[in-house]
């Protein structure tokens, strides 16, 4: 039963379609995340999962409906900053979240914009790498990182923001094991509500509750995400995953 006062983030009949006649890829989406949800969602390329967090960040316009965020509607660009310093996004492409020289900086980025001091900034900033660990990468320079390097350094970026929601767009894309590992501790330590957008069935069902999909640019709500597993089986070529899955995936 969803508590109207735990309601983080609240949709109503969202709308969205690219401008000048462009594709439809929302239409009367409705959609609620409570306080301590960890939601899985899934669905194929271009059915909308994207452009559904950038619109919960004001990073997209809707077209129509309502967006309340923490019992607020938004619509300005004045409040969706608000929901920004609220609500984190982990982007797909670490590129597009790391912009500065050093890995420090790009931390702390986000801190001195709320008005931290410099001394307070990069003691947060280094007690969240060190949670990441990445203790001794402050000085390093951002762009010569790793993918993995680069993704853990932008999920701090946002972790350091201490966040009340976590949207995070296909984490782990393209990183190693250990790397995926890394994440998944950290996600199962954290005391906040989020929403992982991916394709590897395996990770949500160990770091989400429920899951979603989306499809006919709705949100379908599809169960426990223990519904979801994976299976390696050996084979003369070697280990071949594939996916399991019980209910309308």
């Amino acid at each position: 039963m969803v508590r109207e006062n735990n309601l983080i983030i609240h949709m109503q009949d969202v709308c969205f379609s690219y401008p000048y006649g462009g594709q439809t890829i929302l239409e009367n989406l409705n959609f609620k995340l409570q306080k301590g949800e960890k939601l899985g969602l899934i669905g194929h390329n271009g059915s909308g999962k994207t452009t559904f967090l950038h619109i919960i960040m004001g990073l997209l316009p809707v077209s129509a409906g309502i967006v309340r965020i923490l019992g607020n509607e938004v619509r300005t660009e004045k409040d969706f900053r608000v929901v920004r310093q609220k609500i984190g996004l982990l982007f797909q492409h670490a590129d597009d979240q790391l912009f500065s020289p050093t890995v420090l900086e790009d931390v702390a980025f986000g801190l001195l914009n709320l008005g931290k001091s410099p001394a307070e900034a990069r003691e947060l900033s280094l007690k969240t790498l060190e949670q990441l660990n990445l203790k001794g990468f402050e000085n390093r320079v951002t762009h010569k990182l790793s993918g993995g390097e680069k993704k853990l350094a932008s999920l701090a970026t946002v972790l350091v923001m201490q966040p009340r929601v976590l949207l995070l767009d296909e984490p782990t894309t393209g990183l190693d094991e250990a790397t995926k590992e890394r994440i998944i501790s950290v996600l199962n330590n954290l005391d906040i509500s989020y929403i992982i957008v991916s394709h590897e069935y395996d990770f949500l069902s160990r770091t989400t509750n429920d899951i979603c999909t989306m499809k006919d640019g709705q949100i379908i709500y599809n169960g426990d995400s223990s519904m979801l597993h994976t299976h390696y089986h050996s084979h003369k070529m070697g280990k071949v995953s594939h996916e399991h899955h019980n209910g309308p995936i």
